[in-house]
């Protein structure tokens, strides 16, 4: 079984509903054979990393930055996973009411030092997420889980 990791800092109800939203989508019963386990980004490991085979990354978007929980988890993990997750399929959502493009920035930085694929274009939402932007958190997890399938 393959297994997809969520990196997530979940500090506000938003990004709460977003991240149950892509949890929906990566679990969705007919994507079979991928375990998905979540980790919030102060507690993951570099084992979590290593043991997974594809990821999505959850953060808000703070002063025009990724979070410092998510900057945490890459500073933890990143050289143990410098050479061994190349090529590993990552999506991502961020959260924030201006300055996102900094974060997507920053991740997409961190991503392609670590030779992380993007599998899905980035799911960022500047206000209360509607229906739509919780859809697209839905596709986003399903898709990443998807490509994860044997």
């Amino acid at each position: 079984m393959t297994r997809l990791l969520i990196v997530h800092h979940t500090p506000s109800p938003f990004l709460q509903e977003m991240f149950e939203a892509v949890l929906a989508g990566a679990t969705d019963p007919e994507i079979t054979g991928v375990d998905v386990v979540r980790r919030a980004a102060l507690t993951v490991s570099p084992v979590d990393m290593l043991e997974a085979d594809g990821y999505i990354l959850g953060t808000p978007a703070n002063l025009g930055y990724m979070s410092g929980a998510l900057k945490h988890a890459f500073d933890v993990c990143y050289y143990p996973c410098l050479d061994s997750t190349r090529g590993r399929p990552y999506g991502l959502y961020v959260h924030g009411n201006q300055g996102t493009e900094g974060a997507e920035r920053s991740v997409e930085t961190v991503t392609t030092g670590l030779g992380w694929v993007k599998s899905a274009a980035p799911v960022v939402v500047s206000a209360k997420p509607g229906k739509d932007e919780l859809e697209r958190c839905r596709e986003l997890g399903a898709t990443v889980a998807a490509q994860l399938m044997q």
